[in-house]
């Protein structure tokens, strides 16, 4: 496995923001009305070809490069979370170093899109712990400021260990990872038992997996199905993996697709008022976390 000193500039940072990754998904999941307030669904990023490519290119790093080996590296990097600690509202701070210029939907920064999904929920009735899901659900891809790939944060996962699926968007590209040639690896199962429940299996990595483990002393488990496969298109969108999931992630289905609209079609060019909201929103957190967060 390469390390990330020897990816080049352009094999580090693919796409020209974060938010084309999110723009690819809203082409491939056109919006249900309801959520998506600021203009018409269809009119939400529609690419040029040039910034397709760039996608293309950034699924071709991360299907080549997020091998087993690689998520356990990963894992083992990242969290023992010893690389900062700070008050949670410094830690938005930290977020909004993300600085996006080339986002055509929205000028707003991380946090207030992190608001507009929060609100989106909490307008329509939502348990307060899933609006504090839509609060934090990106806060992993602060992994970009600790200088991770943008194909180790973002991007569709999926589960590494076994054989891939072609409900995966461009599975053609996984032919160039490693682990498609191992025997270990490359059956139906791999190194899972039939049926073994998403619990027990490792999905690659990035910014869902990080901030489910940060935040899972801290919220229901709903919540955390929520964190933690939020971008698993292939199993909450196109139904693949039933052969690795129990009874428990199927009744936890649920709760990953009511989110995913919030998710995706929440972006408005309005921000929220964030004088009016503030008292919510921190009794909110004291409510559930604690004063510090450990990245």
């Amino acid at each position: 496995m390469m390390s990330n000193k020897e990816f080049t500039p352009k094999e580090i940072n693919p796409l020209g923001s974060l938010d084309e990754w999110e723009d690819d998904l809203l082409e491939r999941y056109p919006d249900p009305e309801k959520i998506a307030t600021a203009k018409a669904t269809e009119s939400y990023r529609n690419y040029e070809e040039p910034a397709r490519d760039t996608v293309r290119e950034f699924y071709r790093l991360n299907h080549t490069y997020q091998t087993h080996d690689f998520v356990m590296e990963k894992r083992r990097q990242y969290l023992s979370f010893d690389k900062k600690e700070m008050p949670i509202w410094d830690a938005f701070d930290f977020l909004n170093e993300l600085v996006d210029d080339s986002d055509p939907d929205t000028d707003l920064d991380q946090f207030q899109h992190l608001l507009q999904t929060s609100e989106a929920i909490r307008r329509d009735g939502h348990p307060d712990w899933m609006v504090l899901v839509g609060l934090m659900h990106d806060m992993g891809k602060v992994l970009c400021l600790f200088g991770e790939p943008q194909w180790a944060v973002v991007g569709d996962t999926f589960p590494v260990g076994c054989a891939y699926s072609d409900k995966i968007i461009y599975p053609e590209f996984f032919k160039e990872n490693p682990d498609f040639n191992n025997p270990l690896y490359n059956t139906k199962y791999g190194i899972y038992e039939p049926n073994c429940g998403l619990r027990n299996v490792h999905m690659s990595w990035g910014h869902d997996e990080y901030i489910y483990q940060m935040m899972k002393d801290h919220l229901p488990e709903s919540a955390l199905y929520m964190l933690r496969y939020h971008s698993f298109y292939a199993w909450h969108r196109e139904g693949a993996y039933e052969h690795l999931l129990d009874d428990h992630d199927r009744e936890m289905l649920k709760w990953v697709q009511l989110f995913n609209p919030y998710d995706l079609y929440s972006k408005c060019p309005e921000p929220p008022d964030w004088k009016v909201l503030k008292p919510y929103y921190t009794a909110l957190i004291e409510k559930y976390l604690p004063r510090t967060l450990k990245f």
